[in-house]
């Protein structure tokens, strides 16, 4: 076929042909799910969103869509009622459009309205359906059942750093008056979005990596609508949840219906200063009866002390009076003794006196009557001397030599004898010698010049004298202490 037997047409005709055929074919309104990927949101008020469609986390169909201001501010008004959050990239509508094509810009879908309520009912069924899966697998009361550390002090934080709500939770938790202190580790995660479920069970497995270092995971954020938060009705999000190893507790902004990340967490609190009050009362619940018990412990110490100390008082008091009354008794005792001594020797002197003095008077009489017998035996020699003869004579005065001096040597001897009897009893009576005795190192206490006795002691600050053997010592009494000996 030649050049000249070709039907041509311009891109005009096309375009145009194109155009006329789909606003014949297309004619009216179509309701359409898609996934608002972007909105384009531009400065003179108008919308040109990119639509996609997912199957598998895969985009199957991708297509241009407009808002005009006027629909754009009417069909936001009316989604912000209902939902309590505005548009926003990544969720999953429900558009009413019109299929347009322009032979310049091509085709695109005409945004004329957005149901809400398709959202609310896409979120609920998510969040059944999970719930189910959970149930299903028995995962749901997994996290609930962990045991809960009794003082939680040290708490991984799933949030980020500029949310209003991890602001909120510090504040709570950081300036309370009771002085509670706590170790927090910032995790930081994307919280709303396509991305909040990868990136939060992304930190999930970096805290379990260290899990010792922590009681319990804390994943706080502002308040939001339903929309905001339905990253956190999705399985593997609520799956990461129920089964990590440590509590897991969630504060994540207001809402009327509870995700399924809230209800399977060990804790769910509706905002993060709820969350930060329930940490702050775990300490009330440990230091209350804690300052109870240790009130009732003084109370009984002191109980205990006073107890104690009035019966030491009385045990002191019945100590003084059995020591004063042992003191006096001993006291009576020693002077008694000591008089018994005194009296004792006085009377033992007495009596070795009088012994030696019958000693010594026995010894002269027994001298002189020796003599006399001796005289009267040396007369009666002398005699017979005379009478013998010439030849007897020198024997006779031989003898009488010899005799008188046996006599001489046998007297010295019973004289030595008896003297050295009467020395040795005299060094008795002068052991005994009260002079003796003080001698020794002994002393005699007196109280207003007598010995002292029980019946008449010396109290504190009185003068008493001390007779030793060579002084008269003055003292006075700073102390009185019972001889328990």
């Amino acid at each position: 076929m030649t050049t000249s037997e070709k039907e041509i047409f311009t891109l005009k005709q096309v375009a145009n042909s194109i155009q006329k055929t789909l606003q014949e074919r297309y004619n009216r309104t179509y309701w359409v799910k898609a996934e608002m990927h972007k909105l384009n949101y531009t400065m003179k008020g108008h919308c040109y969103p990119e639509l996609v469609y997912k199957e598998n986390d895969i985009i199957v169909a991708d297509m241009r869509g407009q808002i005009w201001k006027t629909n754009f501010e009417r069909i936001m008004d009316t989604f912000s009622k209902v939902v309590k959050e505005p548009i926003q990239d990544g969720m999953l509508l429900l558009f009413e459009v019109k299929i347009v094509y322009h032979p310049v810009y091509g085709l695109s879908l005409d945004i004329i309205d957005i149901d809400p309520s398709f959202t609310l009912g896409e979120l609920h069924k998510e969040r059944e359906e999970t719930i189910k899966r959970l149930e299903k697998e028995g995962l749901f009361y997994k996290n609930h059942q962990l045991s809960f550390p009794l003082l939680p002090k040290r708490i991984a934080v799933i949030s980020v750093e500029s949310s209003k709500g991890l602001s909120d939770f510090y504040s709570v938790t950081k300036s309370n008056s009771w002085g509670y202190t706590f170790f927090f580790m910032l995790f930081q995660a994307q919280l709303n979005g396509d991305g909040a479920v990868s990136s939060i069970i992304y930190q999930l497995n970096r805290i379990q990596k260290v899990k010792s270092h922590f009681d319990a995971v804390v994943i706080v954020r502002g308040g939001g609508g339903e929309i905001g938060l339905s990253c956190y009705n999705n399985y593997e999000l609520s799956k990461a949840i129920a089964t990590f190893p440590l509590p897991i507790l969630t504060g994540i902004g207001h809402s009327t219906n509870v995700t399924v990340a809230e209800l399977v967490a060990h804790k769910s609190a509706i905002t993060p200063t709820e969350l930060g009050e329930f940490l702050l009362q775990c300490f009330h619940n440990f230091s209350v009866p804690l300052n109870d018990a240790l009130k009732t412990i003084k109370n009984k110490v002191q109980s205990v002390f006073k107890f104690s100390k009035d019966a030491f008082q009385n045990e002191l008091k019945m100590f003084r009076q059995v020591s004063i009354t042992r003191f006096l008794n001993d006291n009576n005792e020693l002077k008694n003794i000591s008089q018994h001594i005194i009296n004792e020797t006085k009377s033992k002197m007495n009596s070795q006196k009088q012994h030696v003095l019958r000693n010594s008077e026995w010894i002269k009489i027994q001298v002189q009557n020796f003599n006399q017998k001796e005289r009267v035996q040396l007369s009666f020699l002398q005699k017979q001397l005379t009478n013998w003869n010439t030849n007897q004579k020198p024997r006779l005065i031989t003898n009488l030599i010899q005799s008188q001096q046996n006599l001489v040597f046998y007297a010295k001897n019973h004289l030595k004898n008896e003297l050295q009897k009467a020395k040795e009893k005299e060094q008795v009576v002068n052991l005994l010698d009260p002079k003796n005795i003080l001698k020794r190192g002994y002393a005699i206490p007196l109280f207003n010049g007598k010995i002292i006795d029980q019946n008449k002691l010396p109290e504190i600050n009185d003068e008493i004298e001390l007779i030793t053997y060579s002084h008269i010592i003055k003292t006075k009494i700073t102390n009185i202490d019972k001889n328990e000996e």
